[in-house]
């Protein structure tokens, strides 16, 4: 036999082949990513794909298993497309700490790796991500160093443009079908709903107001913001103080003395903070607050801050859907 010796630079290059083999087998097998249901749904939705992204296009090379988020919109979108996180952030205005509870039984799993305004990078390395997602608003300082982890997508921003931002992590996850079902259920839902509301009163529709307490002003939320387009799908009316479809002005802030301009037929409260550390108390012990006549008629109606303002995502826009409809006293309309 005639023994022929490989050359020791082939040698290597095979030894770092077969590693990243090794390596990409073993990846696949470990924890977090896409469940069944959602792989189901990649018919058509080859990779590689290229996304537009507000930081310009971004190649992602297959598709992802170990996705990290790095905000509450993303969060609810992805866990509502089928796919399990690895990492997320929790809501940064959340007081009890920790994840979202609406999600609470999709989540089980993750790791946090938060705080959302400086998330650690060192936590999401060593999760291995092979998809980042986030919006250019909340991390563009870091997005250098976060796409030297993973492929990462940002949109431009969070709030109104949820639907779009919903088509882009679609889009970024091979989920596009699914995505778009969801969202036509969805909007199904809320004309439903709004047509029972308009059917209870006569064919007139009821004004909503959106008051939010905060550490610091209170503020009434605009029709540009995640939950007025929610009410907007619905077909409630908005009361003058919060018409607003500028996308750089999604809140007012207003005193006590000003809390008049919450005027509306149905009026709905979230606290984001510690009550204490709110104005909620000036507010609601002040005399204009008092005079309201949804105060005096027993139409306000204190609501979860982290499906109203920071869910971001159809799910979180579900719990508003059931919550209007218990307001406007009215049957939900069925998925």
């Amino acid at each position: 036999m005639v023994n022929r010796s490989v050359p020791r630079g082939r040698r290597r290059f095979v030894a770092a082949l077969l590693a990243t083999v090794l390596g990409t087998v073993s990846l696949a097998a470990c924890g977090g990513g896409a469940t069944d249901e959602g792989a189901k749904d990649t018919a058509g939705g080859a990779f590689p794909r290229t996304v537009k992204t507000a930081m310009g296009d971004v190649t992602i090379p297959s598709k992802p298993k170990r996705v990290v988020v790095l905000d509450t919109g993303e969060l609810d979108d992805v866990t509502m497309l089928g796919v399990d996180p690895v990492g997320a952030v929790s809501p940064h205005m959340k007081t009890e700490g920790g994840f979202p509870a609406y999600l609470r039984s999709k989540i089980g799993g993750v790791t946090d790796v938060g705080p959302l305004l400086e998330p650690n990078l060192e936590k999401i390395a060593s999760l291995r991500p092979d998809l980042i997602l986030s919006s250019k608003v909340r991390h563009e300082k870091v997005y250098d160093k976060l796409k030297a982890l993973a492929p990462t997508v940002f949109t431009e921003t969070t709030g109104g443009p949820w639907k779009a931002n919903l088509t882009v992590h679609a889009r970024a996850l091979g989920l596009e079908k699914k995505a778009d079902a969801a969202m036509a259920s969805y909007q199904e839902r809320a004309h439903h709903l709004g047509e029972a509301i308009r059917k209870k009163n006569h064919g007139t529709m009821p004004t909503a107001s959106v008051v939010r307490f905060i550490a610091g002003p209170t503020r009434l939320y605009q029709r540009s913001s995640f939950s007025g387009v929610v009410l907007d799908d619905i077909g409630l009316k908005r009361p003058a103080s919060q018409r607003s479809t500028d996308p750089a002005k999604t809140m007012a802030d207003v005193g006590p003395e000003e809390i008049d301009r919450a005027d509306a037929d149905l009026v709905f409260v979230t606290v984001a903070d510690v009550p204490e550390k709110t104005q909620r108390k000036d507010v609601t012990s002040n005399p204009v607050w008092k005079s309201l006549p949804a105060v005096k008629h027993h139409k306000v109606f204190e609501v979860p801050d982290e499906t109203w303002m920071s869910g971001i995502g159809i799910q979180a826009a579900a719990h508003m859907l059931a919550d209007v409809a218990k307001a406007a006293g009215v049957p939900l309309p069925p998925k």
